[in-house]
């Protein structure tokens, strides 16, 4: 299996440090990224990092891994809770996916409660800050046949 992963994040991730660092942290969308280039090295994985505001990219994204990745981790943001159209692409992709969420969205508002990505999902991270990235990572190992 492909050691390549696709971490794609969601709408307003690219204001990651300076939205709302009560809840999200001071942690930047490149320093995850710095992260979990460092991580995936380790491991002896590679990784492809996007974000992107705009529900098509990220669906490109998933359609993009397809043929060529082993793994998926997503933060859809916002899109967790609104998007068909993402859990159809996630469905079309055979290898693992892992949702990663850096709040916990179950302790916020009721609407932040449903995901329609978890049920594709083969893990749910959620509440772990962006630790949460590298526990993906972690488990994407395990899951594409790694450590």
């Amino acid at each position: 299996m492909s050691r390549l992963v696709y971490i794609l994040n969601g709408p307003n991730l690219n204001l990651l440090g300076l939205r709302q660092p009560a809840i999200y942290g001071n942690e930047t969308l490149a320093d995850v990224e710095r992260d979990c280039l460092a991580l995936a090295a380790d491991l002896g994985l590679t990784v492809r990092f996007h974000q992107s505001n705009r529900e098509y990219e990220l669906i490109d994204w998933i359609h993009q891994a397809r043929g060529e990745a082993g793994g998926i981790a997503i933060n859809p943001a916002a899109f967790t809770h609104t998007s068909v159209a993402i859990l159809d692409a996630l469905n079309a992709f055979d290898g693992p996916v892992i949702e990663v969420h850096i709040s916990n969205v179950h302790k916020r508002e009721p609407f932040r409660h449903h995901s329609f990505v978890s049920g594709r999902a083969d893990g749910v991270i959620a509440g772990c800050g962006t630790q949460g990235y590298l526990l993906a990572l972690r488990r994407l190992d395990r899951l594409i046949g790694g450590g």
